[in-house]
């Protein structure tokens, strides 16, 4: 009976598993008190855009940075780290830090129409595709 405990803990401590924040590492250095993580994200594409949603957890709406320059889309965000002074937590999923990520924009990226969204720790970067690379339909005539 022992051994199908400890099977079932084994299956269950599998179907739960937590994902460290990925530290930067620094190849310059930075002025940002703290640690700088970079930021887990997603990109999936629509007919029309590339849609990139990234965690950003602690970071409020007015302490994200979007820079766009020579092809390459930087995001940076600050926590406000006065906000966890003193704090012992019970139990924490991730350490506090700023984040910082970069991407190559490639040439069917609409650079003048990125627009950016921020809401409940997900910030939402839309990259619309220029309309030469967006499929379409040709009627035959």
């Amino acid at each position: 009976m022992k051994q199908d405990k400890g099977a079932k803990e084994e299956t269950m401590s599998k179907d739960i598993e937590t994902t460290e924040k990925k530290a930067i590492e620094k190849a310059e250095e930075t002025t940002w008190a703290g640690q700088t993580y970079e930021p887990a994200v997603d990109i999936y594409e629509s007919e029309n855009a590339l849609v990139l949603q990234a965690d950003v957890p602690g970071v409020r709406k007015d302490d994200v940075e979007i820079n766009l320059d020579q092809d390459v889309l930087t995001i940076s965000g600050r926590v406000a780290l006065d906000t966890y002074n003193g704090l012992r937590p019970v139990y924490s999923e991730f350490n506090v830090g700023n984040f910082f990520r970069r991407f190559s924009l490639g040439e069917t990226i609409d650079q003048a129409a990125i627009t950016a969204d921020m809401d409940e720790g997900v910030l939402t970067v839309t990259l619309p595709k220029r309309e030469q690379a967006q499929p379409r339909k040709i009627t035959v005539a």
